[in-house]
């Protein structure tokens, strides 16, 4: 269980907050690790900062910082308990936090005219089930390093009483206005992460296939909310075609300034592009990590490489790009630091990735590749995927599993036996 209380102030980049988690093992550990990712090099660079100001509970000993290859304070927060909690033994612990929002270029965190907008902005509990804590050090390149577990949330935001708020979760009305504020609250039973976007939306709302999807834009953007809604519910039905049902019952797709690109997060997609196929990527990820975790770290192409992959539902790629893409230089399977920058790592997770995914279905055959891979979808839903669970998927399609292999997706312990 996680439950964040957020609250805007009134320069509409301080944010203030309080965390509570109750951690239920499935190995012993006498510590809570979480991950601060607006420390991280890419996001310290635009003014963003996360500080820990108080942890307590009863089995609370003490809490510090550890460097992790970020900026400071630290990368990781480290809470300590006074016993060893065996499997299945609960602890509760709470910290309040303070995270600054700086700006200049589109990140999980920002500002801008009208808006104010957090994703990863509390402490992230890193916790593998079946591992233990994901100590990942941040890396230089702009992508994912995380790895946690799903968790019923709760989000509350209190925030200038003129702005509405888009978030992950079920969406409650808001509280009558008090002092100038209100108060937004919602529930997400599998979330990850969270994100939350504070603005001057105008928003609308759409139903497909029973998931409620609202869509925010700001004054001045030249967008019409309703045209959103409508697009975002084309590539719910357009994924959920391939993949199986859309995994959450809402969706929010807050359109922020037009910065290029676009982040997802549990049942809600920080949107900053016209591009309609970043639109259908960033929705992707509501199956491919939302739904079907992964160390963003160890294994990012378990994400990455299966949302550009999944691009092609609305708009197959021409063969030629396909094969090009396939061979370019680099493992698809490579860890975050195993890439020297960040237009190899694109080029080997994203563009690869894709690439081989695409060349496995044409090979094995569409009809039996889509249905391992939503086999795949069902059997690793809510946990955190392993490249082995993929080789399992595709068990009875050997021209599926060569491509991923020769591709450097899979190694040989990840085949299945």
């Amino acid at each position: 269980m996680v439950d964040l209380a957020f609250s805007l102030a009134e320069d509409r980049r301080t944010v203030t907050g309080t965390e509570t988690v109750v951690l239920t093992p499935d190995l012993p550990t006498d510590e809570l690790v979480f991950r601060l990712v607006p420390n991280g090099p890419d996001s310290t660079a635009r003014g963003d900062e996360l500080t820990v100001d108080a942890v307590r509970g009863d089995d609370v000993t003490g809490g510090g910082y550890e460097d992790a290859g970020a900026a400071a304070p630290g990368g990781r927060y480290v809470v300590t308990l006074d016993h060893t909690l065996t499997a299945g033994e609960s602890t509760e612990v709470a910290l309040d936090f303070t995270l600054r929002l700086g700006g200049g270029g589109f990140e999980r965190l920002g500002t801008a005219p009208d808006v104010s907008w957090w994703a990863s902005g509390a402490p992230l509990l890193a916790w593998e089930p079946g591992v233990g804590w994901a100590r990942d050090p941040f890396t230089a390149l702009t992508g994912e390093t995380a790895s946690s577990p799903v968790a019923d949330t709760t989000v509350s935001v209190d925030a200038p009483a003129d702005l509405t708020v888009l978030m992950t979760g079920d969406q409650a009305e808001p509280t009558r206005e008090r002092a100038g504020r209100r108060t937004w609250t919602s529930r997400e039973p599998v979330a990850r992460d969270v994100s939350v976007a504070v603005g001057a939306f105008t928003t609308a709302e759409t139903d497909v296939d029973g998931v409620r999807v609202t869509t925010g834009v700001l004054p001045g953007a030249g967008r019409d909310p309703a045209r959103l809604a409508r697009e975002t519910a084309t590539a719910v039905e357009a994924l959920a075609e391939r993949f199986g049902p859309f995994p959450y019952a809402t969706l929010t797709v807050p359109w922020l300034p037009d910065l290029g690109g676009g982040i997802e997060y549990p049942s809600s997609v920080l949107l900053a592009s016209t591009d309609e196929q970043v639109l259908v990527h960033e929705v992707a990820h509501m199956w491919f990590y939302g739904m079907v975790g992964n160390s963003q770290f160890r294994d990012p192409w378990l994400d990455e490489a299966f949302a550009s992959y999944a691009e092609s539902v609305t708009r197959q790629p021409p063969p030629a790009r396909v094969a090009r893409d396939l061979a370019a230089e680099g493992d698809v399977g490579g860890s975050m630091a195993d890439f020297a920058d960040d237009r190899a790592y694109v080029r080997a997770v994203y563009a690869k990735g894709g690439a081989m995914l695409l060349t496995a279905r044409e090979r094995a055959g569409a009809d039996a590749f889509d249905a391992a891979l939503r086999c795949h979808v069902d059997a690793a839903a809510w946990t955190t995927a392993t490249p082995a669970d993929v080789a399992a998927a595709l068990a009875d399609l050997p021209a599926a599993l060569a491509v991923l292999q020769e591709a450097g997706a899979l190694d040989p312990e990840d085949l299945p036996r």
